[in-house]
């Protein structure tokens, strides 16, 4: 792909990058501009001094020439589990994203080099968690090491400056949290339909001041389908919070990627290249970010009880009017019963994971770095908390696809498609079985891009 503005790098994007003429013209301007103001000799936090406590320190010139390479040889602490390199990738493309503004001042030399990286397709081995200080210099110092030895004045600096790992990777997990989404409202309209629910709690009018409220209640309806004749007044809470509950989490899916958006158009370079001055940003704090990706953790976990909750129910014959716990012979087989037990362990995971990551401060760096707020980590379990959703999600619809077999009711029109992708990887189930097996099935279609990146460690 071509790239003739920063906003055209896609974290999510798997294709080559070739950067336009004139981009590359403009950022040399700014690399030439840089080398002068290097020679005026003025103090650059980084660059010609120590960096954190270190940093009343000048540098002579011989120690500038390897300081560039120390600095990231002596913060290479970390270990595994390593990132999968679909997360490795989405960090080294949140670099160059920023250093494509030209704040860091860096040559085009090591832009190319960074790219030629990224098109090799043979990603760094980063540290999954342990970044530990105000920014993420150590996963950092670990996605560049193979630049260390050929980098000129301020690049050593520049590659280990703000955030831009955890913003790569916050967009890499908004876009499968996009996809996750989608399904969590197919999963929740095929278990309204399946049990006849009464359609009133999902009706937009009853979303007044809400315009996100009354499009996923549109959405439930029209995927559902019309009920002419509901099995009760009110169907259980689980079905009739739904759209409440899945409209939260598209909500806070929106203001992350608002977020992901501002860490990207904003400053995070220290010192960074501002109209003609070195200045001192703070930009690697993070609060933004690490804060969106905490709430929505908190949403995703939140829709995954409810949906364990409508599954319970689908295993109840006074709620569906099927046999017991989807069982094709109730007794002689235990049905989905312990589908449901797997949902509810992956539900217990995830409630450890709300735990806000930015409510955590410690002095590190001789007290330099007295407060963090632990964006590296924050996005990593976001991560986790759109894996495990997704395994959630893929028990809800193995029920659904269960009691839509055992009712012979046909599929509304606008779940057609999903519940036939699902038909198509999960035999008829007429006997107890390891069920396992279908849910990794389940799992791989609904996002197989996840099967294809591995696992957090390796």
């Amino acid at each position: 792909m071509l790239i003739t503005e920063p906003s055209d790098l896609d974290p999510a994007s798997p294709e080559p990058i070739e950067l336009a003429p004139a981009l590359l013209d403009r950022l040399a301007k700014i690399r030439y501009d840089v080398l002068r103001a290097l020679q005026a000799g003025d103090p650059v936090y980084g660059v010609n001094t120590g960096m954190g406590a270190m940093s009343k320190v000048r540098l002579t010139e011989e120690e500038q020439r390897t300081h560039q390479s120390n600095l990231l040889l002596g913060r290479a602490v970390g270990g595994p589990p390593w990132l999968p390199p679909d997360e490795a990738r989405a960090v080294l493309i949140g670099r160059l994203r920023t250093f494509l503004t030209g704040d860091a001042g860096v040559s085009v030399e090591l832009i190319q080099r960074l790219i030629a990286l990224i098109n090799s397709g043979e990603m760094p081995e980063i540290p999954a968690g342990g970044a530990g200080s105000a920014g993420e210099i150590i996963p950092l110092a670990h996605a560049f090491g193979s630049l260390r030895l050929e980098l000129g004045p301020k690049e050593g600096i520049a590659l280990l400056a703000g955030i831009p790992g955890a913003t790569g990777r916050a967009a890499l997990h908004a876009s499968r949290a996009r996809r996750l989404v989608d399904h969590l409202s197919a999963a929740a309209a095929g278990s309204i339909a399946v049990i006849g629910a009464n359609r009133a709690p999902y009706h937009p009018l009853t979303a007044r001041g809400d315009d996100v409220l009354a499009a996923e209640l549109t959405r439930l309806r029209d995927l559902a389908g019309p009920e002419a004749e509901p099995r009760s007044l009110q169907a259980p809470v689980s079905f009739r919070v739904a759209g409440h509950v899945i409209a939260h989490v598209r909500r806070t899916l929106t203001q992350l990627e608002e977020a992901v958006d501002r860490a990207f158009a904003g400053v995070t370079d220290s010192p960074a290249y501002l109209d003609g001055e070195f200045i001192g940003t703070a930009g690697f704090h993070g609060i933004d970010l690490a804060a969106h990706c905490d709430h929505l953790t908190a949403a995703l976990a939140h829709a995954a009880e409810v949906s364990a909750a409508r599954l319970h129910r689908l295993l109840d014959p006074s709620v569906t009017g099927l046999p017991a716990q989807l069982a094709h012979e109730p007794g002689p087989q235990a049905g989905l019963v312990a589908v449901h037990k797997r949902a509810v362990a992956t539900t217990h995971a995830l409630r450890r994971l709300t735990l806000p990551s930015a409510t955590s401060t410690a002095e590190t760096s001789n007290g330099q770095e007295d407060v963090q707020t632990f964006s590296w980590e924050a996005v990593g379990v976001l991560a986790d908390a759109v894996r495990l959703t997704r395994e959630v999600t893929a028990c809800e619809l193995l029920a659904v696809h269960q009691a839509f077999a055992l009712a012979k009711r046909p599929y509304p029109p606008g779940l057609r498609q999903l519940l036939g992708d699902v038909a198509a990887v999960v035999p008829p189930i007429e006997a107890d079985r390891p069920f396992g097996e279908d849910l990794a099935r389940l799992l791989d279609l609904l996002d197989p891009s996840v099967i294809a990146g591995g696992s957090h460690s390796r």
